[in-house]
């Protein structure tokens, strides 16, 4: 069996990894063929074996070394780097959604996080998602283990499947190791917050006269959450609103002003009256003209609602909710990864190879459940404003003084602090993978010819659990009466005679807080969740090697089989399962599966080369991939891959390449079974937020004004703000579809690799990548059905009847499913330059030491997207796809001292293409420039580093909470010890 050797490894690194390369591994000439020998390897982006190590497609390298420089303990942050991947930033936009589960998935140019594909030596890994897209939570990668991290720029379906279309990550681990390293690392920010612990333990061990080696490594970090008020930025509670100065299109003023200390006035945790509702702020129940709210012992008190912001539901500053309450700024994540690895030498051409791991992911978010009952919502959702009689037991003597004993019902309108046992929704999922594998070679016709065959079997089984409100036992508890006796209880059990008493209910005390007793909140609480259970069986068998000698060189193929089987099973908690709460609709548990048969193959041709070349052709290489999927559910399809290397003179080459990759739907995405709950809606484009957007403004507004002048109920459309946009407030009814087909990507590459023979030691590549994506497996959200009934010139009543709104024109039913519509046409460029060399060379040959410099940016010049099939809209030169994002490191090192500096560059944008001054108060964002230090030293068996993230704290770019580090400035010091 003909092993990797080191040489071929450092070459393989070298040329793809650009500036992401430590000072540990040379530069290779460009496309060189009478170079040194080197063994021959297999590279990300084919299973050919060659000598050279260049690809069609553009690949770049992150290697073990650049993450022990930055003080990385996740691979997420190792894939933040790369300046053509989207930032994996776990935190809500300030939207009011929760902070979620800590999962970090890539997402390749922004084209999707499910059209990135993750491999693991160069295999497929069972998703870690519970839904949605089937993709791979980076926190489940053993950081210890990666030798380095390689990622194609565009394509790679031909050779991997389904998924790669944006591109793919393959994380290449350690094949052996022999010795022990444990590894400590911890770090702080400089507000003494967000601490991130690690400890790592690395053990193997070569037997049987080095034929064999076993290797085992454990690893565990954790980070704690952190909170809207712990960082400058998201403690503004900044927010926009409808601005009243502004008077048309064309004055100048914008549409929409900045508020902040953003709270909802309608509502706070003490409870605050009124006399009608849905209510506005005239029907808030006052004294004397004053509104009234309770205080913590339940007596009521003045409440100042502070200044009104046009519609509902915002103040400016007051005594409602704070807006930062609704969220936390990032989740806390504990992990724990262990794997086991090794190998055994069965005779000189036959390796046995095993790997096994386990990881265990937590994701706590503080602020993942709320319990609430506003006059924002309707009763009929579970969330909705309390009725009360003025008789209840539990107003205090004072209270009743001031409300009377008769009268109306008041309608008391709170959010819960003593309700639930708890805030916390505690994510957790843990993945089992275990695989085998048999590699191989031999020679037959005086050629050489490679082989495996390996079958991994793996599984994620998650959970997602926190505290909800049981709706009928609320109903039971929150009504109080006192019995025969003068005691108080839930009035279903006042009356003795009452056939459907419930002895266990206790009833609740609304008023103030601190005030619910253990019984009624053990009563009238239940655990809700779900669980999710993803299986992969993966058999994969390749073979390649010389298919026949042409005057430049040998032929090369690989062919390979690959069966894959995926099964996904959802179980609803019993309380989802029976609908208890929320709007009483119940939640159904599914599972599914599917199996695919996969051929594929590929030929290296190379038509010049060596002593058969010419001036200006030194070298030319032609390379096809095909591949023929059959999936027992979403069908068959074909698709290829075409490349081309032409090596112009020595330093100097140009490569191309074309391709038809595919994404099938998921499981997620078919089976999914209707649920129904209480969401956001996002974007309402009849808001004052949004009505001046879209593809076509007038023909929006023009569906608006219809719309509001066909339902006078609704009030003035100018001005109009919609609360189901951030909080809650719909009902969105979810599920698949059963209809999905396969979505198709055309991909084109070229560029150029040059290392000039004047320069040693520089390399410069840059590639073009162009992707036109139909038939794009495509989440309507709420948000986009609205936008295609308002923003088609003939409103389609199918798309226009998924949604409903209330006599007020805040939508309160929505759906939620996939369908076969998407558009994506991204064009860009991707630069890599590298320059490593030895200080001394400009003094005399001195001893200073080695630095390496290098570049990488990625260029996005346009990034068009529809969900809907007619809405493009461009997402290039926004925040969310800024058009320049560059990198610059610099990396000394000179004997066992090493120091790195980097800084990280996004260029100006906007957050919405369509910004303008007429339509926000803040239409451009800033650059933003960050700052990284690091230095390390080695002392016989210990290293010993530290470094400085974010050294200028440099928030993110004003207004965004994401645009940037909102972290801040990070501290963090580490210890290995080798033996």
């Amino acid at each position: 069996m003909k092993v990797q050797s080191v040489r071929g490894r450092l070459l393989a690194s070298s040329v793809l990894g650009g500036l992401a390369l430590a000072s540990a591994f040379a530069a290779a000439p460009a496309f060189a063929q009478d170079a040194e020998t080197v063994e021959e390897i297999v590279v990300t982006g084919s299973r050919i074996r060659r000598a050279e190590v260049n690809t069609e497609a553009p690949v770049t390298v992150v290697d073990q070394q650049s993450m022990v420089d930055r003080g990385f303990v996740q691979a997420g942050q190792v894939l933040n780097q790369i300046t053509s991947m989207t930032v994996m930033v776990p935190q809500p936009d300030g939207s009011g959604e929760a902070a979620g589960d800590g999962r970090q998935y890539p997402n390749l140019f922004g084209l999707g996080e499910g059209r990135t594909l993750t491999l693991v030596n160069g295999r497929r890994f069972v998703t870690s998602s519970a839904g949605g897209d089937r993709v791979v939570d980076t926190n489940t990668i053993p950081t210890g283990l990666i030798e380095r991290v390689d990622v194609v720029q565009a394509g790679g379906a031909a050779v991997y499947g389904s998924d790669a279309i944006a591109g793919v990550v393959n994380y290449v681990l350690k094949d052996s190791f022999d010795g022990v390293e444990l590894d400590a690392q911890y770090g702080v920010s400089s507000r003494g917050d967000y601490p991130q612990t690690s400890l790592r333990g690395t053990f193997g061990k070569n037997f049987a006269d080095d034929r064999g080696n076993v290797a085992v490594n454990v690893e565990w970090s954790k980070t704690d959450p952190l909170f809207d008020y712990d960082r400058p930025r998201s403690a503004l509670g900044r927010l926009t609103v409808t601005n009243p100065a502004n008077k048309g299109p064309n004055d100048g003023v914008p549409a929409l002003k900045e508020i902040f200390d953003a709270h909802f006035w309608e509502f706070n945790a003490n409870g605050v009256l009124f006399n009608r509702a849905p209510a506005p702020l005239a029907a808030m129940l006052g004294y004397n003209g004053v509104p009234l709210q309770f205080n913590n012992n339940g007596d009521l008190v003045p409440y100042n609602p502070g200044v009104i912001q046009g519609a509902p539901p915002f103040a400016e500053g007051g005594e409602g909710l704070r807006y930062g309450e609704l969220a936390a700024l990032y989740a806390g994540v504990e992990r724990f990864n262990t794997n086991l690895i090794g190998h055994y030498d069965i005779t000189d051409r036959i390796k046995l190879s095993g790997e096994f791991l386990y990881a265990k992911v937590e994701a706590r978010d503080p602020y993942g459940e709320q319990a609430s009952n506003t006059v924002l919502n309707q009763p009929s959702t579970g969330s909705g404003y309390i009725t009360l009689n003025r008789s209840n037991p539990y107003l205090s003597d004072q209270a009743r003084s001031i409300l009377g004993a008769g009268g109306p019902p008041i309608f008391l309108s709170k959010w819960w602090t003593d309700l639930l046992p708890t805030r916390n929704r505690v994510t957790t999922t843990e993945t089992y993978r275990g695989l085998v594998s048999l590699d191989g070679d031999f020679d037959y016709a005086d050629r050489n010819f490679y082989w495996s065959a390996s079958y991994s079997r793996a599984q994620a089984k998650g959970s997602s659990s926190g505290w909800g409100v049981n709706t009928a036992k609320f109903n039971n508890a929150i009504d109080a009466a006192r019995n025969s006796a003068g005691n108080i209880v839930c009035a279903i059990n006042a009356d003795a005679t009452t056939a459907n008493d419930d002895a266990a209910c206790a009833p609740i005390n609304p008023f103030g807080q601190g005030n619910v007793s253990q019984g009624a909140r053990g009563y009238a609480t239940v655990v809700t969740g779900d669980e999710f259970l993803n299986t992969q069986d993966n058999f994969l068998a390749t073979l390649g090697g010389d298919l026949f000698e042409l005057p430049a060189g040998a032929s090369k193929f690989s062919v390979a089989y690959e069966y894959r089987r995926e099964e996904a099973k959802f179980s609803p908690y019993e309380a989802d399962r029976l609908g208890l709460t929320g709007a009483g609709v119940p939640v159904q548990g599914t599972s599914a599966s599917y199996h695919t048969n996969e051929f594929s193959a590929e030929l290296l041709v190379p038509l010049l080369g060596g002593d058969f070349s010419m001036p200006l052709f030194r070298s030319l290489d032609l390379n096809g991939a095909y591949r023929h999927v059959d999936n027992s559910i979403a069908g068959k399809e074909n698709i290829w891959s075409a490349g081309l290397q032409w090596g112009v003179f020595e330093g100097f080459g140009l490569r191309a390449s074309r391709s038809r990759n595919f994404r099938a739907p998921t499981l997620d995405q078919m089976f999914e079974p209707s649920r129904t709950a209480l969401g956001s809606i996002s974007r309402d484009p009849c808001d004052a937020d949004r009505i001046n957007g879209g593809p076509n403004p007038a023909v929006r507004i023009a569906n608006c004004q219809a719309l509001f002048a066909a339902n006078p109920s609704y009030g003035p459309l100018e001005g109009f703000q919609d609360p189901s946009e951030n909080f809650t407030n719909a009902l969105v009814t979810t599920g698949g579809n059963l209809d999905l087909r396969n979505e198709i990507a055309d991909t084109t590459t070229y560029g150029f690799v040059f290392q000039p023979t004047f320069v040693p030691g520089l390399t410069v590549i840059f590639d073009r990548i162009e992707i036109d994506l139909t038939d794009g497996l495509s989440l309507f959200e709420p948000a986009n059905f609205l936008a295609t009934c308002y923003d088609s010139s003939v409103m389609p009543a199918d798309v226009c009847g998924t949604f409903t709104r209330n006599d007020q024109g805040h939508v309160v039913t929505a759906l939620q499913t996939t369908y076969n519509a998407g558009q994506v046409t991204y064009r860009g460029e991707v630069y890599d330059i590298n320059y490593r060399f030895q200080v001394g060379r400009f003094f005399d040959d001195a001893d200073l030491g080695e630095l390496e410099l290098g570049v990488q940016a990625t260029h996005t010049s346009k990034l068009e997207t529809s969900v809907t099939g007619f809405d493009l809209l461009r997402e290039d030169g926004t925040t969310k796809t800024p058009e320049w994002v560059a990198r610059f490191d610099a990396r000394y090192a000179r004997g066992p001292f090493r120091a790195t500096y980097q800084l990280q560059y996004l260029d100006d944008a906007k957050v919405d293409i369509t910004d303008t001054i007429e339509s926000k108060p803040v239409p451009n964002v800033k650059a933003n420039i960050r700052h990284s230090i690091s230095a390390q030293y080695e002392f016989d068996k210990y290293t010993i580093r530290g470094g400085v993230t974010n050294l200028t704290d440099e928030q993110p770019s004003y207004p965004t909470r994401d645009y940037g580090d909102i972290l801040g400035r990070q501290y963090y010091v580490g210890l290995t010890a080798r033996f």
